[in-house]
């Protein structure tokens, strides 16, 4: 059960996915203490400049837009930087793949089809005759 978990943990798919999301979270950071330190005082600085800049008062309560255009902004640079640097480059590599230019995954090599024949006669050898079902006539490779 172990060894399956950790095979599972080790595929390039899961910790690809693991090292995006920790880049991704420190690159969410990156944009918005940039939206918070340059974009968010120069809507204030448009919107009036003063004490309540970037902000309006309805009967003693504040309500902070500039707060609001920051975080919209924040999101569409990083859904941008996102797109233009992961998304439009992997649908590259596919298309190329799609073509033949580029190898997909690769097939199983001999040893590994071998011994999955290994162990698949050991596995018969051990049955006894007259089995339901036997293995008769199956392929090693149509098994996965």
């Amino acid at each position: 059960m172990l060894k399956g978990f950790k095979d599972f943990l080790l595929r390039g798919n899961v910790v690809e996915l693991a090292v995006a999301v920790v880049i991704g979270a420190a690159f969410t950071a990156v944009v918005t203490a940039f939206t918070n330190a340059f974009l968010k005082p120069l809507i204030q600085v448009f919107s009036g400049g003063g004490e309540f800049a970037g902000a309006f008062t309805v009967n003693g309560v504040v309500f902070d837009y500039a707060s609001f255009v920051n975080a919209v902004l924040t999101f569409l640079i990083t859904a941008a930087v996102i797109y233009f640097l992961v998304v439009l480059p992997l649908k590259y590599v596919e298309e190329r793949r799609r073509r033949g230019e580029e190898e997909g995954p690769a097939d199983p090599t001999d040893v590994e089809l071998l011994a999955e024949i290994r162990d698949l006669l050991r596995e018969q050898a051990t049955r006894p005759t007259g089995a339901a079902g036997g293995g008769q006539g199956r392929i090693p490779h149509q098994d996965r």
